[in-house]
Order: C-alpha cells, then structure tokens, then sequence
C-alpha cells in the first residue's frame, strides 16, 4: 500500500494505458469513459465521500467489499443502487486493487474491439 501525493494522476496514468479511454468533466468530476459509457468518477467533496474513486462494478462485488473494509470502501450515492462501488484515496491506498477494480468496470463498458486489444497485449510473443 502507498500513499500517493496525486491520486488523480496515478488513476489517470492507470486509465490512459488501456485503449478507448477518454477523461471529461462531468458533474463538476473528472469522469472517465470506456467508448460511450462511464465507468470511473473522482470525487474531492465530502458530500460525496470525500477523496474517492467511484467505480462502476456489480452487486456482488460491492457487498462484499463494503463489507470486508466499510472504511475504505462504500457505497456510492446516485450510482450506488446500480452496483458502483467507492473507493477511498486517502491514506494508505492498495492501488494494485484500485487497478483490478478499474479495470473490472472498463470491461463492463468498453468496446469489445478494445478489450481485445488489452488482452492481446498482455498475450506473450509467439503465442
């Protein structure tokens, strides 16, 4: 875990690696699309929870976490009700989990071309 002077830097460089990705301000956040939809928000006011990360997930997932660790993660307001899952920025974060639960909602969005270029270049040569 570590802490990171910047999140929104470091959820943008993890974005900006994956393909069709686009950051615009929505809201009044910095919401980040996978072709024609939305899977992550960022979020500094404390009406909303405070430094977090929202991102869109499933039902399942957002109980469990929620559940596991109600200190960093919660459920999100508006968005909450279809399965998005928040993640606190403050602190000690696990980014390696912030990463997972990114890219688990680009996929629930993005293009399937796209996808299958994420998962074409973690294929190792020759195969």
């Amino acid at each position: 875990m570590a802490t990171v002077k910047n999140p929104l830097d470091r959820l943008r460089k993890i974005i900006g690696a994956w393909p069709e990705t686009e950051e615009r301000i929505s809201h009044g956040s910095p919401t980040f699309w996978g072709g024609k939809k939305t899977f992550a928000s960022f979020h500094v006011q404390e009406r909303y929870g405070g430094l977090a990360v929202w991102i869109k997930s499933e039902t399942d997932a957002q109980e469990a976490l929620t559940e596991a660790d109600p200190e960093r993660f919660f459920i999100p307001p508006y968005v909450g009700p279809s399965g998005w899952i928040a993640v606190r920025l403050d602190g000690k974060v696990d980014w390696g989990v912030v990463e997972g639960l990114l890219e688990l909602g680009y996929r629930l969005v993005a293009p399937k071309r796209a996808i299958k270029q994420v998962d074409g270049a973690r294929q190792p040569a020759g195969s």
